[in-house]
């Protein structure tokens, strides 16, 4: 009895507690790798894209991946894909906005497709002049954000990333990493901010989407117990 009395007793909210914290970082991984695989995915694919229709040039030297791009393009759009995807969903925590505009899976599908053809139309549709490629990419970019999103947040933050990652894209340019052809933005096409932008939206809603399932399951293991 005496050695039983002896030992010391843990809190019952520790077990319980330390399961939470590892759970949600685990989750905060999986949620990252998940995001990083799209990012990789949707890089090369629209990469091959723009490749094909020459409006991006790589030198010869550094053509190595299987879709003929840079090998280090994929690896970079899915750690942004993933830094992206993880910020939306804590900024809303942040500011205390949470996001409950059209979350289910098939509005991000289609939020996604939306910006697959934004960014095919880039290539694609011919126009008299780059002013006007730009402004209608620029409409149609703000309209995904109308349909798929309308937060202060979202909208904040995709103009933070599409001027982040434009200011990237002029410097890897101006260093010979790649180019574009036909520059009329600097180093770069005038219509590049507004792909970036929708980009970040459309990783953003996937985020969102992908903490909501999280906070649910969490919800309905506490509602088990």
């Amino acid at each position: 009895m005496a050695e039983n009395d002896a030992m010391p007793t843990l809190p019952k909210k520790c077990g319980p507690y330390i399961s939470s914290v590892t759970s949600r970082g685990m989750n905060l991984v999986i949620r990252g790798i998940v995001l990083f695989f799209i990012g990789v995915f949707l890089a090369l694919v629209l990469n091959l894209l723009q490749i094909q229709r020459n409006v991006t040039l790589f030198p010869p030297d550094v053509i190595t991946s299987i879709f003929s791009s840079a090998w280090w393009v994929p690896p970079c759009c899915g750690t942004a894909s993933a830094v992206i995807g993880l910020l939306y969903p804590c900024m809303d925590r942040h500011l205390g906005e949470p996001h409950k505009f059209k979350r289910e899976w098939s509005s991000v599908m289609r939020c996604v497709a939306v910006f697959v053809g934004i960014n095919h139309a880039s290539a694609k549709v011919d126009f008299a002049n780059n002013i006007q490629l730009s402004l209608t990419l620029a409409a149609l970019s703000i309209g995904l954000w109308w349909t798929f999103d309308r937060s202060r947040s979202g909208f904040g933050l995709g103009v933070g990333i599409a001027f982040l990652a434009t200011l990237v894209s002029q410097l890897l340019v101006y260093n010979g990493v790649y180019q574009y052809t036909s520059p009329d933005f600097l180093y770069v096409r005038s219509w590049l901010p507004c792909i970036f932008f929708a980009g970040g939206i459309t990783m953003g809603n996937i985020g969102r989407q992908l903490a909501m399932y999280e906070c649910k399951v969490t919800a309905e293991k506490s509602h088990e117990d």
